[in-house]
């Protein structure tokens, strides 16, 4: 799928880039856009200034007609780029645009996008792209077979969601199919920014730490990312004390929507990767 004019070196996998913030005292930034908003160009080129004022790994949202976990403001932006016109192929040129930067770049997607599209296939041109893996909210492991096998043929990451909800043994097993790290979801509810970080956030962290370490002894523990609520750098910092990533999508959705003009989102989502990258170091 490259032009072939590609200079940066390829991304390497998330694993890699928590170990790197890890060695550096401190958590991942991880943000989210999804392909197509504000137009496939414009997120190319939000994404690639979050790389540069420093997230460690990007998501790119795979816009869908019926997002059941997604809150308002994320539904507002994947609605628009559906209008406009986003395609599966615009994804995958995302995803090349943005892993070129060299950091690992994850796609977020509801299941049935890649059940339609052929799940071979798409871990086939989701490689081809240069991404890393995916996410995917609504996959059981139960159901997720297919997908782990075209991952494993792929060398792709797969990231799994634990909740607050999850016994001790759906844990077990959502981290025992998981690679490249272990998404938590710190809310009960849709997503967004919140003005407090949930009280379970830490616990259900400590929880799913303490699930590998003693079920899951032969494995190397995955670290944990954290995401649904974090907006400034002071949740971030916070987040960034008891968990090994934290994952930011609304909040920088917003900045674009609020913005007066392209340039003027771009300033905006700069201005919020720099201060959540400083909370992720004084977090620690």
């Amino acid at each position: 799928m490259s032009d072939g004019n590609v200079q940066n070196p390829p991304a390497g996998g998330v694993a890699e880039a928590y170990e790197k913030a890890a060695a550096e005292g401190r958590a991942a930034l991880v943000g989210y856009l999804p392909a197509g908003f504000p137009s496939v160009e414009g997120a190319i080129r939000a994404a690639t200034e979050m790389v540069r004022a420093g997230c460690d790994v990007i998501e790119v949202g795979l816009p869908y007609t019926d997002p059941l976990m997604d809150g308002p403001t994320i539904q507002d932006a994947v609605h628009r780029a559906i209008v406009g016109g986003v395609h599966v192929s615009d994804v995958f040129r995302t995803v090349e645009a943005v892993a070129a930067t060299g950091v690992p770049t994850l796609v977020m997607t509801y299941w049935n996008p890649v059940d339609r599209y052929g799940v071979d296939a798409f871990a086939r041109d989701l490689k081809s792209a240069g991404g890393a893996g995916l996410i995917t909210p609504d996959l059981t492991p139960e159901e997720a077979g297919d997908w782990i096998e075209a991952a494993e043929a792929r060398d792709l990451d797969r990231i799994f969601l634990v909740a607050l909800s999850s016994t001790d043994e759906r844990i077990e097993k959502i981290t025992g199919v998981s690679r490249g790290f272990v998404y938590a979801a710190s809310l009960m509810g849709v997503t967004g920014a919140r003005t407090v970080v949930d009280t379970g956030a830490a616990r259900l962290v400590e929880r799913t730490r303490k699930i590998m370490s003693d079920r899951l002894p032969s494995a190397e523990p995955l670290p944990i990312g954290l995401g649904l609520g974090v907006g400034n750098g002071d949740q971030a910092a916070e987040v960034a004390g008891f968990a090994d990533g934290v994952i930011v999508g609304s909040a920088f959705i917003r900045r674009l929507l609020d913005a007066s003009s392209e340039q003027a989102g771009l300033d905006a989502v700069r201005e919020l990767t720099a201060e959540l990258a400083e909370g992720v170091r004084r977090g620690r």
